[in-house]
């Protein structure tokens, strides 16, 4: 069992940027697969960013390619999400997810997923 908890969330305007932490505790493993998703009013979660653990791997969305940036600290069993270059269509609840499955590259499934924090807002104004 992990538990994820996100925080960083808030207000920015366009342009701006922003750093989101998910922290891990629980049963933490090098092996586990973490992912950034989110979820705007009356949108399907959708896959932001992902990261393989144990190699540091990434796979980013294209939306966002270029603008945000997924990082770890092993330490801490933290990762992080730096967005920057905010826009308005980044608005949305963030969600921190992991996954104990065996992958090359991060999954970009919903379902590929074992563990999810309760999210945190992120509103961009324009």
């Amino acid at each position: 069992q992990v538990q994820l908890v996100e925080s960083g969330g808030g207000l920015v305007q366009a342009g701006g940027s922003l750093r989101l932490s998910c922290a891990a505790s629980g049963r933490t493993f090098s092996s586990y697969n973490m992912a950034w998703f989110r979820q705007a009013p009356g949108k399907e979660r959708e896959f932001v960013v992902g990261i393989i653990w144990s190699t540091g791997r990434t796979g980013y969305a294209d939306s966002v390619k270029g603008r945000f940036t997924i990082s770890r600290d092993n330490a801490k069993n933290t990762v992080y999400l730096q967005m920057a270059g905010l826009k308005p269509e980044d608005t949305a609840v963030y969600y921190c997810a992991a996954s104990t499955n065996l992958w090359a590259e991060p999954s970009t499934k919903v379902r590929g997923y074992d563990y999810w924090g309760q999210g945190t807002q992120v509103t961009v104004s324009s």
